[in-house]
């Protein structure tokens, strides 16, 4: 209970206008099998309104099985229009043995928290006697916050908008930041982990990125793109179900769909995009509808939806010398 009052704490330390859930569940018999499904209970209670929910397992050792079926609970959810995001803190027994292949495709709803904080209540209760198996505290209250209070398109490891408020970034074994080898952290990245860093010129510690475990060169490689695509989703679901049941018209002389009929739907589907363009989550957006689908055969018209992204910029070079003019 005290780790959880721990991550309460350090959510609404970052946002205290967090609206949370909070749910307790007993481990399985069988701690070998670990299926998850308590994550949809939660969204069930909450009527799926959770967008990121945190999954705290500081005693249970990172593994490819869980995190495939953290992603099978977050599909199965987002086939019910109860899309969201899945952080998981996991136990880190030691950071050089940490498994660097198991981030891959269709792992898009899921991140892998292995920081925490090396000093504070963090330490404290890392270090306390009572935690003889050496569970990790980990920073997923940390990361929640942030999440909760970045918007949907925005990267949590944006250095101006999203300090940590960690004096002493450390790993869920205990190792310090600043023990640790620089290549190391470079591999922990590159498996795409969830970490606390600092910057040279730079007070206070970020979040090195904003990985889900996805593959690196997946559209839904980053949290923000998840988070951004969900909103959009559930934007379009707002207008256009009321259309549900509705007639369409059919150009009698074609057999098309009629030219109003699709402007109109395009038109209602728009609604949430320009919003969101307006609100400055995406770049841009386009609806279209094909006429020449056969809604009287199939009682089905489908959406054709394409959302131009709000890149992050993750890295820079500059080039600087002596000129003779300028």
């Amino acid at each position: 209970m005290r780790v959880l009052h721990y991550q309460l704490s350090e959510i609404y330390r970052i946002n205290p206008a967090v609206s949370l859930y909070v749910a307790i569940f007993e481990k399985p018999q069988d701690d070998a099998s670990q299926a998850f499904t308590e994550i949809k209970t939660v969204q069930n209670f909450a009527a799926g309104r959770i967008r990121q929910i945190g999954v705290w397992c500081g005693d249970r050792a990172l593994s490819g099985d869980d995190l495939t079926a953290l992603q099978g609970v977050a599909d199965a959810l987002a086939e019910e229009e109860a899309e969201l995001s899945i952080v998981y803190a996991p136990k880190v027994a030691t950071l050089s043995t940490m498994p660097v292949n198991l981030a891959g495709e269709n792992k898009s709803r899921v991140s892998v928290v292995i920081g925490q904080a090396g000093s504070g209540k963090g330490a404290e209760l890392f270090n306390d006697r009572a935690n003889t198996g050496k569970a990790s505290v980990s920073g997923l209250g940390v990361v929640m916050g942030l999440l909760s209070s970045a918007k949907v398109h925005q990267c949590i490891a944006w250095i101006k908008e999203f300090p940590t408020g960690v004096s002493l970034p450390a790993f869920g074994d205990g190792s310090l930041l600043r023990d640790v080898d620089k290549a190391l952290l470079e591999t922990l990245d590159t498996a795409r982990y969830l970490f606390f860093v600092t910057h040279t010129g730079q007070a206070g510690s970020y979040m090195n990125d904003s990985h889900t475990m996805d593959s690196a060169i997946s559209d839904y490689a980053a949290i923000e793109s998840v988070r951004t695509m969900d909103k959009a989703v559930r934007g379009i679901r707002t207008y256009v179900k009321p259309e549900l049941g509705s007639n369409v018209y059919v150009d009698p002389s074609s057999g098309q769909l009629a030219s109003y009929t699709v402007a109109h739907l395009e038109t209602v589907a728009n609604q949430a995009l320009e919003a969101m363009e307006r609100s400055g989550e995406l770049s841009g957006y386009k609806v279209e509808i094909d006429p020449e689908q056969d809604v009287a055969s199939t009682s089905l018209v489908e959406f054709v939806i394409k959302n131009v992204a709000v890149p992050v910029m993750r890295h820079v070079r500059i080039k600087i010398g002596f000129a003779k003019s300028v």
